[in-house]
Formats: C-alpha cells, structure tokens, sequence
C-alpha cells in the first residue's frame, strides 16, 4: 500500500511540519524537513501495511531528521509559533504552546504526538524507541512543568 509523493504531502504535509517545528522551533528548518522527509519517501520507496503504519513511518523520519538538524546545526532559537500550527480549537490555546517549547525536547516531542497528533504512549514508545513507561514519565514530567510555567506566566492554576 503506497501513494504517491503528492498525496503523501497534501494528506500529512501539515502533520509533518507539525512535527519538525515542534522539535526545531523554526518554520525555514521545519520546512526543510518537510522536504528532506519526502524525499526520504522517495528514494526507499517503503511498503506500508496500513495508513497508520505509513503515517508512523513519516513522523519517525521527520523526528530523525530534525533530531540531526538540531545536533548539527545546534539550532536553539525560536521563531514566534505561526497561528496556522497552533491547534484549532475553539479557545486560543497559543499560550499553552508557547510554554510547551520551554520544555526540554524529550518532553516536547511527546507532549505533541500525544496531545497534538493523538497517539497513545504504546505508539510514541514505538516511534521513538523508547520503553513506553519512560514516555509515560516524560509526558508526566511535562505535565508538571507545564503547569508551573503556566502558573507563573499567566497565572494560572
């Protein structure tokens, strides 16, 4: 079961730029990722069982290669979260993603395929090549951090 590039960029384009930008904090460099994914798509030709086995394989290689971006190019700086990523809900929650990329990377990464992409921590233990207790302990770690940031921020409990 395999699509095309252009259908693989017009049904997980946005996810993918989801997932880069969650890690480097950079629409330029996430969109180098997009790309750079793609490409990867395209040159091993993969063979997925299902979609949700071929949209695992793409936020794998997206997170791989943004891991890379940031060892390399030691990529540390912020631009301001574009409104178009933020999720759209009916309340602005921007806020709330602004402290989230307060968060060591560990925990940032799991706190957007949980809450952001909606995969449970058996999937992101999987994705990550983690034990699924430590993305547990991580998710919980974010958690409290998050809620003293936002404490302290804006006041809020």
């Amino acid at each position: 079961m395999k699509a095309q590039p252009e259908m693989v960029l017009d049904k997980y384009g946005n996810m993918i730029l989801r997932v880069a930008y969650s890690y480097l904090q950079n629409m330029s460099d996430a969109e180098d990722i997009l790309q750079d994914t793609v490409i990867k798509y395209i040159k091993s030709a993969p063979e997925f069982e299902n979609e949700n086995h071929e949209k695992a394989w793409l936020i794998t290689v997206a997170s791989n290669l943004s891991k890379n971006k940031i060892r390399y190019n030691k990529i540390r700086e912020a631009d301001e979260l574009d409104e178009g990523l933020v999720a759209k809900k009916e309340e602005d929650l921007s806020f709330v993603w602004e402290a989230v990329k307060g968060l060591p990377v560990t925990q940032r990464e799991v706190v957007h395929l949980f809450y952001q992409e909606g995969y449970s921590t058996r999937d992101i233990a999987n994705m990550l090549e983690r034990n699924e207790s430590t993305v547990r302990s991580d998710l919980l770690r974010a958690r409290k951090r998050l809620k003293q940031i936002l404490k302290e921020e804006y006041d809020f409990e």
